[in-house]
């Protein structure tokens, strides 16, 4: 390939650097942790999580630039290696495993072991940078040209502009404090309110807001479409749904309402919250099943092109090179470690999966690691529909399982781990080869990258089952705090193909309605979303959307102003999605040893505080993006 001989990456494969040192292993396992931490409380809240690749980046380039005076680019890279395998973890382990401590709850099997959680997070993520490592030289270097991996580019770009990382440290570490300080302030002082709501009695619809940084900082990285076919789904849920469901049946009882009770009174006991929690939310959980299907579906040509060019180009692209920047890990090394894994959920009993299990790890561990790493190298991260995958994992995983004649509990806690594996497999493996994009074009020693990635799976493996107990014994899943929006998908699915006592006619309305989207050509999945969540969640998120809209559309600003406002926007958002994570996580720890720190018995300013402080928090995000720039100059 021509191509590759003449790319020359910004290090040059002769030049020896600082990579894999003290300093960027200890940063980016602190970051692994925290960020893992963050996201895993941010999905469990609205259902997705964002990527800390170039936060991580933009963090060790500030401390390793500016505090330590040290110039290594690849130790900066090093550090945000290790540092996002932690999200991309969380992303795998939350969309799943959640279901198992459901089940627990409601008496149907013991609360799942920390071995359990831990083992099943470690290996799924080891397996995926395991199973991406011989895909490298075909993905990476021989298609340089035509995969593109838009977050590693954009993460090397970020690290090749390292003249700015203090401002731009400062930037994320200014959106860490404040959002910090307006979390414990709503949850933890609870002077304000955490939402503001207005409900229409009469008509039977609300709406409100949720007042917390990380949904407007969402929202702003998410951008104003993504943003409103959520909050267009809330909106069809809360003002044109229940309206519905309170006029045409107010004294009939539908299932699953409670025994005996009509839809009068039920809302009368809990307002269109309870109405959405009975009736709308399996509405919603059947478009996100069915969005996931069809992103599938849709997906399935390049797929098959995908996997089937990956091992044309594994067959006949055996790696040569002996430069330093060609350098995989092994391949005894690789085909030991992913033969160990496959040993370690089949054999250990903490881990409920069988021999069967353990095959179709292997299968579609492997084909989803591989269609990942080449899709998110021609769509992008964000555009990797990891969900179908896993909702395609759990159907076969359940339906094998129920076939070979293990039913109830036990079935749906193997189809669950299995599930899980799988995600993490295919999260990690899109993460891995983002990073090793970027790696790549700095010029950076492959091996010591994927070993940087074992090191952030087996940190942040480690800690994310800590994690998930702290959350679920802090307020438990299901709830309004952690929802656990994906989780209680997949245990809805698992419990349906194995016989459970589901709505279907809600469901079924909900696919319909999914189909009927795509028909008319609008995502499906950000609207099933938003159907799926309460509108308070939403029309925060669609609060950041508008924010970034407003600085996306300006008129009279050069490109390389606005682009420069937008990420340093961008920045600010990524530090308070983290910074309001950490809060979370230390008011769940608050929550179980009983510390009280609330004043709002004494102290509180009701809705019209709780709108000023969504004022103020829109402003400083202004104040660190669009004023930025002047306040510098």
């Amino acid at each position: 390939m021509n191509e590759k001989n003449e790319f020359k990456p910004y290090i040059p494969a002769d030049r020896v650097m600082p990579e894999l040192t003290v300093t960027s292993i200890v940063m980016g396992m602190l970051l692994a942790v925290i960020f893992g931490a963050a996201n895993a409380y941010l999905g469990l809240r609205v259902g997705m999580t964002v990527s800390a690749s170039i936060p991580a980046a933009v963090i060790s380039m500030g401390v390793i630039r500016v505090i330590m005076k040290r110039n290594s680019i690849l130790e900066s890279n090093m550090v945000q290696t290790i540092g996002s395998a932690g999200e991309s973890l969380a992303a795998g382990a939350i969309f799943t495993m959640p279901a198992l401590f459901l089940w627990a709850e409601e008496g149907l099997c013991d609360m799942p072991s920390l071995v359990e959680i831990t083992l099943i997070a470690l290996c799924g993520g080891v397996l995926g940078v395991l199973f991406m490592v011989p895909l490298r030289n075909a993905l990476i270097v021989k298609e340089h040209e035509t995969l593109l991996y838009p977050e590693g580019t954009a993460c090397a770009d970020v690290l090749l502009a390292g003249e700015e990382g203090g401002a731009n440290a400062s930037t994320v570490f200014s959106g860490m404090g404040l959002a910090a300080a307006f979390k414990f302030v709503v949850d933890g002082l609870k002077v304000l309110p955490s939402d503001v709501a207005f409900a229409f009695k009469s008509f039977k619809g609300e709406v409100g807001m949720e007042v917390y940084p990380a949904l407007l900082g969402v929202g702003y990285i998410v951008g104003p479409q993504i943003a409103s076919y959520m909050f267009v789904g809330s909106v069809i849920g809360w003002m044109v749904i229940i309206p519905l469901i309170c006029l045409f049946g107010p004294d009939t009882w539908l299932y699953p309402a409670d025994v005996g009770k009509t839809i009068a009174d039920l809302y009368a006991a809990g307002g269109a919250a309870k109405i959405w929690s009975t009736y709308v939310k399996y509405i919603g959980a059947g478009a996100i099943a069915t969005g996931g299907i069809i992103s599938l579906i849709k997906s399935l040509p390049l797929i098959i092109t995908t996997f089937r060019d990956s091992i044309k180009s594994m067959k006949g692209g055996k790696n040569t090179n002996t430069a330093r920047t060609a350098q995989d890990l092994p391949m005894q090394m690789i085909l030991f470690g992913i033969v160990a894994m496959i040993l370690i959920i089949w054999v250990v009993p903490a881990i409920p999966v069988t021999l069967l299990g353990a095959a179709i790890i292997v299968v579609f561990g492997f084909f989803f690691a591989t269609v990942s790493s080449r899709m998110v190298g021609l769509v992008g991260s964000s555009n990797n529909p990891v969900s179908g995958m896993a909702i395609a994992t759990l159907l076969i995983a359940t339906m094998s399982i129920k076939a070979s004649g293990k039913t109830g509990i036990d079935g749906m806690t193997a189809a669950i781990a299995i599930g899980s594996v799988i995600c993490i497999v295919a999260a990690i493996a899109g993460d891995t080869s983002q990073d090793l994009k970027t790696g790549y074009l700095l010029g950076a020693t492959p091996k010591k990258q994927q070993m940087g990635e074992i090191i952030g799976v087996v940190v942040s493996g480690l800690a994310i089952g800590g994690v998930l107990y702290l959350l679920n014994a802090a307020w438990g899943y299901g709830g309004a705090e952690v929802p656990a929006p994906q989780a209680t998908l997949m245990k809805m699915i698992v419990e349906g193909i194995m016989g459970g006592n589901l709505p279907w006619n809600l469901v079924f309305i909900g696919v319909f309605l999914a189909i009927a989207l795509e028909i008319l050509r609008v995502p499906v999945m950000p609207f099933a979303i938003g159907l799926y969540l309460p509108i308070y969640l939403n029309a925060s998120i669609m609060i950041g959307g508008v924010v970034r809209m407003f600085m996306d559309r300006r008129k009279n600003v050069d490109e390389e102003t606005k682009t420069k406002q937008t990420t340093d926007g961008t920045l600010y958002c990524a530090g308070m999605i983290a910074g309001e994570g950490l809060v979370g996580i230390l008011l769940a720890i608050f929550a179980v040893f009983g510390i009280n720190v609330s004043i709002g018995e004494s102290v509180n300013f009701g809705n019209i505080g709780g709108v000023v402080l969504m004022v103020i928090m829109i402003l400083c995000l202004l104040k660190f993006s669009l004023w930025k720039k002047s306040k510098e100059k």
